[in-house]
């Protein structure tokens, strides 16, 4: 059964640069596609960007604050990892990130599409 397990977080300050990971067990990720969210208490969890398993990419362009240009996402099914490349971090940017599985292809950055989802990992982007 697939798991996934983030690691990268931390604190950074604005302006900084953070990598995270997503790093799967238990199936080939191949089959899978992987999307980062945030989680921001008292907000709804926000999809950042998803990767299908042929490597196309998608972020969210429906937000204002979309990330989008700020945030990269990649994989390397080699390895079993998804990464979440963010520069020019803001305090707005803080929350628990969380990577998630959806069999198969999709662009959906919905949750209720991803099945399986890692613990996640805390960024807190303060001076």
């Amino acid at each position: 059964q697939l798991q996934l397990v983030e690691s990268g977080g931390g604190l950074v300050q604005p302006g900084g640069s953070l990598r995270l990971s997503c790093e799967a067990s238990g199936e080939n990720l191949d089959d899978y596609t992987i999307a980062w969210f945030r989680h921001v208490p008292g907000k709804e969890r926000e999809g950042l960007a998803l990767i299908t398993g042929s490597g196309a990419t998608a972020t969210d362009v429906t937000d204002a604050d979309s990330p989008e240009g700020r945030f990269t996402i990649s994989r390397d099914n080699a390895k079993g990892t998804v990464y979440l490349q963010m520069i020019r971090l803001e305090s707005e940017d803080t929350g628990l990130y969380s990577c998630a599985a959806h069999s198969g292809s999709t662009f959906s950055l919905a949750d209720t599409k991803y099945d399986v989802w890692g613990p996640g990992t805390q960024v807190t982007v303060s001076s």
